[in-house]
């Protein structure tokens, strides 16, 4: 894999409280990277110290093989970023903002700051002040300041805050589309974990801030828990009828038959037509797949229970 954002037992310690614990992760070239934990698992604090914001308490962090520290400065052309609260000068409009930011940035192409903002949606409120900005159009200018220089890397911290559902799938789609189309690497932290499941190719759960697993999505397929959701006339006789075939067969909340055994899930027509050759037809006959939410809450509580 070209390695392009990368740490090696990167820790961050804060009097009593570590903060991240010995994290080792590597993105690819293109790569989406979703950084998924709950509040205070160490998201944040990692991505500053990706980005040189805080010094590393021991470890390292490299950018396209570059050591990650404060006074790099050559490093930043190559990454954009947002952390956090999107940060505005709030008195300034959106395209005084990006002005500044595109000199800041030594753009010497006056048209960047136009081509953002239409990239982002924000050309209709380019005369608005920062402060009277939504949270969402905010975040977007946030999204505009770190998208401004093209960058080959983004970091982005929560980037759909505030963002309505139609705001949300613009930004996986212009995501997406970087990654795929222009190659650039993409780590981003969220807590909208099955939006991040949409276009993420590779996912890293954190926890009290240690890194407990990575996998792409053919491993979270593999590792995600499925059922066969089975309905019939007479559930009760059912489930005697399949218990007695020697499977593993329980009763849901909702009183809908659940069936855990492999060749159940993988052929779910055998299934079928054993229940019509029973006289018992199933109404309702359904794989269902368990979404990265409850993946995730499944592998940190197997971590709080192994404590």
């Amino acid at each position: 894999m070209d390695e392009i954002i990368s740490t090696r037992k990167l820790s961050k310690q804060y009097k009593d409280v570590l903060a991240v614990s010995e994290m080792s992760l590597n993105v690819g070239k293109g790569e989406i990277y979703g950084f998924l934990g709950l509040n205070g698992a160490g998201k944040t604090t990692t991505i500053r110290m990706l980005l040189g914001m805080i010094k590393p308490t021991s470890g390292k962090a490299f950018i396209k093989g570059q050591e990650v520290y404060a006074d790099n400065t050559a490093l930043w052309k190559h990454v954009g970023y947002m952390v956090e609260v999107p940060y505005a000068y709030p008195d300034l409009t959106v395209k005084e903002n990006l002005e500044l930011i595109r000199r800041l940035r030594f753009i010497s192409d006056k048209n960047a700051v136009d081509a953002i903002m239409d990239k982002l949606e924000l050309t209709k409120y380019a005369k608005r002040r920062a402060m009277d900005l939504s949270l969402g159009n905010a975040q977007r200018l946030g999204l505009a300041k770190a998208l401004i220089h093209n960058p080959d890397v983004l970091l982005l911290d929560e980037p759909s805050n505030g963002l309505d559902p139609s705001g949300i799938y613009e930004i996986r789609e212009l995501l997406t589309h970087l990654a795929a189309d222009q190659g650039v690497t993409i780590f981003i932290s969220s807590h909208i974990l099955n939006e991040i499941s949409r276009f993420a190719t590779r996912i890293g759960i954190i926890h009290e801030g240690m890194l407990l697993r990575e996998l792409n999505k053919q491993q979270l397929d593999e590792m995600s828990n499925k059922r066969l959701l089975v309905n019939t006339r007479d559930n009760s006789i059912t489930h005697d009828f399949l218990t007695n075939a020697g499977m593993a067969v329980s009763i849901n909340k909702d009183g809908h038959l659940e069936i855990s055994d492999n060749s159940a899930i993988e052929h779910p027509e055998a299934i079928a037509t054993m229940l019509v050759q029973n006289d018992n037809p199933p109404s309702m006959l359904n794989v269902v797949e368990e979404d990265l939410e409850s993946f995730f809450l499944r592998t940190i509580a197997s971590k709080n229970n192994s404590i």
